[in-house]
This record gives structure tokens, C-alpha cells and sequence, in this order.
């Protein structure tokens, strides 16, 4: 981790365009203002965080959703080869 020391109205530059200022100092408080492009996201730990845990959340639901899909086709494909063969070609030939 770099450390960096800065008074009011100082910056510092990361990489070619972001820009991250502090524009004031009270306590034990430094509030920051931050110039970056539209594309790169910029948050809280806290919002951060969140994110993730909701990125995450929606990629199980869509995984489990796969595969209760999956089960599904499964369980219709054994349904077919459970019946008698004259039956499967019946269900064959009508569709």
C-alpha cells in the first residue's frame, strides 16, 4: 500500500485520468473528490461490497435455475424411455 501525505487542495494522479483531490479536513474526517472516466465505477468500501454480495447472490439464483432446467430435460428424456417402445414411436412420429 502506498501512503501519501496531502494537504487541502492537493491531488494525486493515478494513472492518466484519474484525479483524486482532498478538498477538506475536519478531525478526523478528509473529504476527497475524485475525477474519473464514466466507465470506471467509483464507490464506498461499504457500496462496493454490496455489490458484490448481490453480484454474487444473482449468479447462484442462475446457476441453480441452470440446473433445475437441466433436471427438468433430464427428467423428460426418461420419461420417453420409460414407455414401451410402440408408445415412443407413436410420441415420435406426432411431433
Amino acid at each position: 500500500m502506498l501512503v501519501l501525505s496531502r494537504h487541502r487542495d492537493e491531488k494525486i494522479i493515478i494513472g492518466d485520468n484519474i484525479i483524486v483531490t482532498v478538498v477538506d479536513i475536519r478531525r478526523d474526517r478528509v473529504r476527497l473528490g475524485i475525477t474519473a472516466p464514466a466507465h470506471i465505477p467509483v464507490h464506498r468500501e461499504e457500496v462496493y461490497e454490496a455489490i458484490q454480495r448481490e453480484k454474487r447472490a444473482a449468479a447462484r439464483k442462475q446457476k441453480e435455475a441452470a440446473q433445475a432446467e437441466a433436471g427438468d430435460k433430464a427428467a423428460k428424456g426418461s420419461e420417453s424411455s420409460t414407455r414401451p417402445p410402440e408408445e415412443q414411436d407413436k410420441a415420435t412420429s406426432e411431433s
